[in-house]
């Protein structure tokens, strides 16, 4: 029961990061399609990208701390990215490069939903495993 209760707090944890990343996504949709102005645009964004890096960080230290070594060896390059964007202070948008940057920012967080999507359904899968092990018995 308790390898059940873990893998559905990753998951939760996995829907929470894969909200952001849309969330930022509808950001800069909005701002491509002139529905919002670049400050407000660049400041939603830059308001959740902090808790986005430190809930994948958490993310993986649970891993790492229950064994899950497969998962953490997963989640790992994503956190990578995320500390080096952090430590070469690359991690913000810029409100006055927001347009020339629209298209690698979003080609940016649609590689980051598709490797999420990715974790998603892998621990998805371990949950229904351990569910179903925990039935056998």
């Amino acid at each position: 029961m308790g390898e059940i209760l873990i893998w559905l707090l990753f998951f939760f944890i996995l829907i929470a990061l894969v909200v952001v990343v849309v969330y930022q996504l509808m950001c800069l949709a909005d701002l491509e399609f002139d529905y919002i102005n670049p400050y407000d645009s660049a400041s939603r964004i830059n308001f959740v990208i902090l808790p986005e890096f430190i809930t994948q960080g958490v993310l993986c230290l649970l891993y790492l701390l229950t064994g899950h070594w497969v998962m953490f060896l997963l989640a790992l390059p994503y956190l990578y990215y995320n500390v080096r964007l952090y430590t070469r202070k690359q991690h913000l948008v810029d409100v006055t490069e927001i347009f020339n940057q629209l298209n690698w920012e979003k080609k940016q967080r649609l590689f980051k939903l598709g490797y999420l999507i990715f974790l998603l359904f892998i621990s998805l899968f371990w949950m229904i495993y351990n569910a179903l092990e925990d039935d056998e018995m």
